[in-house]
């Protein structure tokens, strides 16, 4: 185990092996990446351009677009290229890289999803002080710490990740991911396995507690709405919040929860393209389809290209 020579290139065993099922594999991919490009630049675009979106609730939605699309472009792609051409092998550094920007926008994700949590609770228990509290540099300053949280999430075990040697270079996953990448490693990770643990448990029970601090504090406030048409409207605005927050959680959860051996494997790989491949195309969908304000932009934006073009 001592005698062995520094592994600078991994290579990535991928989901399957059978030619058919790569090709359908491919095709699904490819496909939820467009339209996840898709649906969070047009929700990026509109909160931008649209004059009537530009409050705290749609600035915090539309970073969390930008953080769909990042999670999903830093491992969606280089699958896709690793399927097409069959070139599985992937440099340490760019290895490294991935973990670092896949671990990172999701722990942003989290503590994006309790600010947006909070955005809702000071909407709807304080209202007549809503524009007072979330201010601008409130919003900026809350994106900045999520941010400053995110990063102090991934650096500890990114710098210890950094002096293990491995053994094998076979990484038995479709992209770089952190249990996968320690399996093969011939240095001793139960230190490095505990502060990953640690971190992703701190992160998803403190957002977590916060999420649903600020829901039921929402849930008692709207249930003491005198008309029924107020109650169904404010949880509308909650609603398609608490599916995005629902599938978020409960498939990291559900990563941490989960049988042993090849099993767990096999489900961990599962799980990891849900969340990176399936839920960005959700989301925006989940937001859009239930929100007359997204919806009336869209076609305010739609009129204006097509005025643009006739011109």
């Amino acid at each position: 185990m001592t005698n062995h020579t520094r592994i600078t290139v991994f290579i990535l065993q991928g989901l399957t092996d059978n030619p058919q099922l790569q090709v359908w594999l491919f095709i699904f991919l490819f496909l939820n990446y467009l339209l996840s490009l898709t649906g969070n630049l047009t929700i990026i675009i509109l909160t931008l351009v649209d004059p009537h979106l530009k409050t705290p609730m749609y600035f915090f939605l539309r970073n969390f677009s930008f953080l769909e699309v990042s999670l999903t472009t830093s491992c969606i792609p280089r699958y896709l290229y690793s399927i097409s051409t069959g070139d599985k092998m992937i440099s340490r550094n760019a290895c490294y890289t991935q973990i670092f920007f896949v671990i990172l926008l999701g722990a942003v994700e989290f503590f994006l999803l309790a600010t947006m949590s909070y955005d809702r609770y000071v909407a709807i228990c304080k209202p007549l002080h809503y524009t007072a509290i979330m201010n601008r540099k409130v919003c900026n300053w809350f994106l900045l710490s999520c941010w400053i949280a995110g990063l102090m999430i991934i650096l500890p075990p990114l710098g210890m990740g950094l002096e293990l040697e491995f053994c094998d270079p076979i990484i038995d996953h479709f992209s770089c991911d952190t249990f996968p990448l320690l399996e093969i490693s011939c240095t001793d990770t139960q230190l490095i396995e505990g502060v990953v643990l640690i971190d992703a448990i701190l992160t998803l029970i403190s957002t977590l507690l916060f999420v649903i601090w600020s829901y039921a504090a929402i849930v008692r406030t709207i249930l003491r709405f005198p008309s029924a048409q107020q109650r169904k409207k404010a949880f509308s605005t909650c609603s398609s919040h608490m599916v995005v927050v629902s599938i978020s959680y409960g498939s990291c959860i559900f990563m941490y929860i989960k049988p042993s051996g090849n099993e767990k494997v096999d489900m961990n790989k599962v799980v990891s393209v849900l969340m990176a491949s399936v839920a960005p195309v959700m989301n925006p969908f989940i937001y859009t389809l239930r929100n007359k304000q997204v919806i009336q932009a869209f076609k305010n934006l739609v009129k204006k290209i097509a005025i643009f073009t006739k011109q």
